[in-house]
């Protein structure tokens, strides 16, 4: 089970249900690729059995439910945008149907918060490098993360780094 790593040193909850539905959303988004489930399914699947539910005696956090919502659909319906953006993020030798699929995944929830979301672009990237820590404890991937967010948002939220 993933869990966020930063979730027991937040002392507000609203940032710990943000974290939670962030992570969420990539793993949803993962899901859907890998089995190539729709939308309304993983998202019913995940509300019902991951916010708050206990799995071996550990209750899982509670996420932000309209958050995890929002990025999922923002994900979905601006995917061809936020794809491009990611792929221009990558170095050429690298487009976006190349790397790893949780990558991926990431980008998409991220670029949805980027695009669409109202949290400053800064925090959207502190976040989902949380989330990639999460997935790659001892990789290089949280660095990589980094540089292709801080790309994005560039592109996405110019305004906000005047």
């Amino acid at each position: 089970m993933i869990t966020h790593p930063k979730a027991s040193h937040r002392n507000n909850s609203k940032n710990q249900a943000r974290a939670v539905a962030r992570l969420h959303a990539v793993q949803a988004l993962f899901q859907m690729e890998a089995t190539n489930q729709t939308q309304n399914i993983v998202q019913q699947e995940f509300e019902i059995h991951r916010f708050g539910q206990m799995i071996d005696d550990t209750e899982l956090a509670h996420g932000d439910v309209d958050l995890f919502r929002k990025t999922l659909a923002d994900a979905v319906t601006w995917q061809a945008k936020i794809d491009q953006m990611t792929d221009r993020a990558l170095v050429s030798a690298w487009p976006i149907d190349r790397i790893d699929p949780t990558l991926r995944a990431l980008f998409r929830a991220a670029g949805a918060e980027l695009l669409r979301g109202v949290a400053p672009p800064k925090i959207v990237i502190t976040e989902f490098v949380d989330v990639a820590r999460a997935f790659f404890p001892d990789g290089r991937e949280p660095k990589f993360v980094n540089a292709v967010l801080d790309h994005m948002a560039r592109a996405a939220k110019p305004d906000a780094f005047v």
